[in-house]
């Protein structure tokens, strides 16, 4: 089987994420829809409002044919890692051979041409590049701006808007390795992606997290005509996670030098966090308090998850790099020994029962360790224990 693959996070998955596997499968006629999913935490440095297990299950439910789960560290990174490790385990599957992602604009050959000027290595570039970067801009951002001020033949749309940014990564990820992948751009529908706003049949996953945690009459009727069906009658039973309380705890008690090692963590910011979260101790009050345009509240909030989940810079680099696994959440039942057949002739070892856990070699299995570690947190947090090892047949 040929796979188109997508990386998502589906918290939740709502009718958007089921008109875009529909578009997959009409745009590129693939046989079979892959997904790389972010586990129990998701790249706002945030919970995800349900277990990856329920998640992945609403995927394969809505249209999906497998989903893998894209290791933590990469999860909670910014757009450049987040975007290389989930490229990192799709170019070592010859099955993959395109790779879809929603967009608010651009061609295919936009995002190709607009990847390729982010791999300039001239000198004017780079000294632009470490000016920018002197205040603690993030890499990314410092990156477009220092493009967009050599005046770089780009679209600047695709280094300014959030789906672009990310799309913009993806096709980077795929230069960089040499992939055999061919990028899918589909235009999103309905809300934008940090839209708070409820539309009829297509808002945003923020704005539907929102619903859920609003709990009112007139937010579960917009996630009725939002969800699908078996996804509405999940989230009429979701809770809160008392996340937010935990990972300001883990601050508190971690050491300066540790938070520095934070991927998303520059210039001192540790000390200002540490500082602020003894004065402040309010998670969201903290935060307002810290973010800027420098600092954004993803950043910052990322920057508390990695230190929660113990994700470091070095570790990072070092897993977007290494040999690492096809950890299955859940498959289609009805095509399951294709499909792992399929994974199993990939480079890495596939992960769908306990015993396959002695096939990692030693920068997977300490990353694997950390998806473990990620999965026992949530499990305290939500206090319903899941078996790290299960694989979902839908």
């Amino acid at each position: 089987m040929k796979y188109c693959a997508v990386i998502c996070e589906y918290n939740p998955f709502h009718n958007g994420h089921r008109y875009q596997l529909g578009e997959i499968r009409r745009l590129s006629g693939c046989d079979g829809v892959l997904c790389i999913m972010s586990g129990n935490f998701t790249q706002r440095g945030e919970a995800a409002i349900f277990h990856k297990y329920e998640r992945a299950a609403h995927a394969v439910a809505g249209g999906a044919d497998v989903v893998l789960e894209l290791p933590v560290p990469f999860a909670v990174s910014a757009a450049e890692y987040f975007a290389r490790g989930a490229v990192h385990i799709l170019a070592s599957l010859p099955c993959v051979g395109e790779l879809a992602f929603g967009c608010e604009s651009g061609t295919k050959e936009d995002f190709l041409r607009t990847a390729r000027a982010t791999l300039d290595e001239s000198k004017q570039f780079k000294a632009a590049l470490r000016e920018n970067m002197k205040d603690g801009t993030s890499y990314v951002r410092a990156r477009n701006a220092a493009l967009l001020a050599a005046g770089a033949d780009v679209d600047e749309a695709l280094l300014t808007s959030p789906n672009n940014i990310l799309g913009t990564e993806y096709c980077r990820a795929i230069l960089q390795a040499g992939a055999a992948i061919q990028p899918l751009p589909i235009p999103r529908v309905g809300g934008g992606y940090a839209d708070t706003a409820l539309f009829k049949d297509f808002s945003s996953a923020t704005a539907l997290r929102g619903a859920i945690a609003d709990g009112s009459r007139k937010a579960k009727k917009a996630l009725k005509s939002n969800l699908p069906e078996h996804v509405y009658r999940a989230a009429l039973r979701a809770t809160p996670v008392p996340y937010e309380k935990a990972a300001l705890a883990a601050l508190v008690a971690a050491e300066e030098q540790a938070v520095a090692r934070c991927p998303d963590c520059a210039e001192g910011l540790e000390n200002r966090l540490k500082s602020m979260a003894r004065s402040t101790p309010d998670y969201a009050e903290m935060l307002r308090k810290i973010v800027s345009k420098r600092y954004t509240l993803s950043r910052l909030r990322r920057i508390l998850a990695q230190n929660f989940l113990g994700v470091t810079r070095e570790t990072v680099t070092e897993y977007a790099q290494s040999p690492l696994y096809y950890k299955v959440l859940a498959v289609k039942s009805s095509a399951s020994e294709e499909i792992l057949r399929d994974l199993s002739g990939g480079a890495y070892p596939v992960i769908a029962r306990k015993s396959d856990y002695s096939k990692l070699a030693k920068a997977a299995l300490d990353c694997f360790r950390t998806d473990v570690r990620a999965n026992d947190l949530y499990n305290v947090l939500t206090g319903v224990a899941t078996n790290e090892y299960e694989t979902l047949f839908v």
